[in-house]
């Protein structure tokens, strides 16, 4: 492809937005250095964001298909270092991270782009998965890292995984019916779930159903979910930056893991209301697009692709900014583009990397009547 004919395809839209998003959390993390005493960790993520540009024009450049015979074998690789992460020492209770001496790399980030280009990779011609019985292979694909990520322990990156599934089965042509019974099916499971949930799980979860606006300042995970309301309520509409700091009060602006999963919170601080709406915003142009692009996209594992990329970026948004505002349990899961972390920001702007190919290769190389089944 010719260089100016792939920058004019290129969807800038989409590009504008992943700015925007990494300068708001550029400006979260700055807040929360302000906040904490200490400037480390906007450095450190000016460093990150060095290394995720050339990353992204590394995803979009390579043609997407190039991909298509590795998946499996990535996929594989990613699931053996799911497996590594065992062997290593436990940090704050988890086994999350392989520690690589400058920094700890975080498998399950790697293992979210790999299962979807496995996926992408099976799906594409595939009908049997169009009667019930044959959802069962591609259910057993999302098993495998699902188990494994839920295991060290990490809920919010293991809730990933369905979406994902249901997502591209349903881009592919799988029956609406047969996704909805097995919904069904899981909402039944549910109490199962709850007892295997380990006691910090449990927590959070009995602490967003029991959380309340008024009396004394809860613990424990309670007292997460309070300080994240509390700290986006003290930014009010226009936030720190231009009202000034409603209160003196140091205790009232301390957040645990506020420059990574909260950061949201840091936002709402600083800008306000219009900070928070700006960012939600940005979000909804980014998976607009997203879905645009999977759309117009005849090549069928591009499509899939891109569905599954689109469905990841808008499960963690909408699962952060839940969890942020007490709509849904503590989870630990960044938000994307925005949250402190060089696994996470290098992982979405590969992912966003490989949108951008799609977007620019919307034919490409098609071999085969794609999602067409017989009724």
């Amino acid at each position: 492809m010719r260089l100016v004919e792939g920058l004019k395809r290129v969807p800038w839209s989409v590009v504008a937005a992943a700015s925007g998003l990494v300068a708001l959390g550029l400006a979260g993390i700055s807040r929360g250095d302000q906040l904490a005493g200490s400037g480390a960790l906007f450095t450190r993520q000016l460093i990150w964001v060095a290394l995720a540009i050339p990353a992204l024009i590394a995803a979009a450049w390579v043609p997407y298909r190039s991909l298509r015979p590795a998946s499996y074998v990535l996929f594989g690789a990613t699931l053996v270092l799911l497996l590594l992460v065992f062997l290593m020492p436990a940090h704050r209770g988890a086994h999350r991270w392989i520690p690589l001496g400058f920094f700890d790399m975080q498998p399950s980030e790697l293992t979210k782009l790999t299962f979807i280009l496995a996926l992408s990779h099976y799906l594409m011609y595939r009908r049997n998965f169009r009667r019930f019985l044959g959802l069962f292979t591609p259910f057993l694909l999302t098993l495998v890292p699902l188990v494994l990520v839920l295991k060290e322990p990490d809920l919010g990156t293991a809730l990933l995984f369905l979406p994902m599934l249901f997502a591209m089965l349903l881009a592919a042509g799988a029956r609406v019916r047969h996704l909805a019974l097995i919904g069904l099916m899981g909402v039944a499971v549910t109490p199962v779930l709850w007892l295997g949930m380990n006691a910090e799980q449990k927590s959070r979860v009995v602490s967003l159903l029991t959380q309340v606006e008024d009396g004394p300042v809860p613990r424990g995970d309670g007292y997460h979910l309070y300080q994240s309301k509390r700290m986006l309520s003290l930014g009010g509409t226009w936030g720190s930056e231009l009202a000034g700091m409603p209160v003196d009060d140091p205790a009232a602006y301390h957040l645990p893991a506020a420059r990574t999963d909260f950061v949201f919170c840091l936002i709402g601080e600083r800008f306000g209301l219009i900070g928070s709406l700006l960012t939600l915003s940005i979000y909804v142009v980014l998976i607009v697009k997203g879905l645009s692009i999977a759309h117009a996209t005849r090549e069928p594992f591009g499509r899939l692709l891109a569905t599954g990329i689109v469905t990841l970026l808008a499960t963690q948004a909408i699962i952060n900014t839940g969890m942020t505002v007490g709509l849904m349990p503590i989870t630990g899961m960044t938000l994307p583009l925005v949250s402190y972390g060089g696994s996470s920001l290098v992982a979405t702007a590969i992912a966003l990397g490989l949108l951008i190919n799609v977007a620019i290769r919307p034919g490409y190389e098609v071999t085969a009547e794609p999602f067409r089944f017989a009724t």
